[in-house]
C-alpha cells in the first residue's frame, strides 16, 4: 500500500481537519471524537491513510485528546522540535502525508515506555479491528487487543 498526500485527499478534509494536519492547528480540548473512543482497531492519518496507532497503545490520559504510548509504526511518525507559542515541545507529523498530528510528552504510562502521544482527533481515521484485513492494513491485526 503507498501513502502520500494527494490533492484528492486534501479536497476531502473538513475545514476542521485541513486547519489541523495542514495549518498545523490544534482542535479545543474534549471536542474530539477519539478523545474517549476505546474500540479495537488502529487510526490512520487522514489525508494518506498511513497507520499511526493503534487501540492497544491507547489510554485515557484525560488531557481532552486522544493519547497514545507508541506509535503502530515508528518510521511513520516524525518528530520535530517546536518551538512555537513561547514553549518547547516536541511536534508529530505524519511521515507520508505530513499531516500535523499533535505532540508528544514525557508524562505518559511509566509501564508503557513513559510517553503521552497527545494527538488530534482531527488528523485521524478509525479502522475497526473487523474492517482492518479488507482495508489493507491485516499485517497490524496482532497489535490490536480484543476487548
Amino acid at each position: 500500500m503507498t501513502y502520500a498526500k494527494t490533492d484528492d485527499a486534501l479536497s476531502r478534509l473538513t475545514p476542521e481537519q485541513f486547519r489541523v494536519t495542514q495549518q498545523n492547528g490544534t482542535e479545543r480540548p474534549f471536542t474530539g471524537e477519539y478523545d474517549d473512543h476505546f474500540e479495537p482497531g488502529i487510526y490512520v492519518d487522514i489525508v494518506s491513510g498511513e497507520p499511526l496507532f493503534a487501540s492497544s497503545a491507547k489510554f485515557n490520559s484525560g488531557c481532552g485528546w486522544p493519547a497514545f504510548s507508541k506509535p503502530i509504526v515508528p518510521a511513520n511518525v516524525n518528530e520535530l522540535r517546536d518551538n512555537s507559542h513561547g514553549m518547547i515541545r516536541t511536534e508529530v507529523r505524519s511521515a507520508h502525508g505530513d499531516s500535523h498530528l499533535g505532540h508528544v510528552f514525557n508524562d505518559g504510562p511509566a509501564d508503557q515506555g513513559g510517553l503521552r502521544y497527545c494527538i488530534n482527533s482531527a488528523s485521524l481515521r478509525f479502522v475497526p479491528k473487523d474492517e482492518m484485513e479488507a482495508e489493507g492494513y491485516g499485517e497490524y491485526l496482532k497489535q490490536v487487543e480484543d476487548r
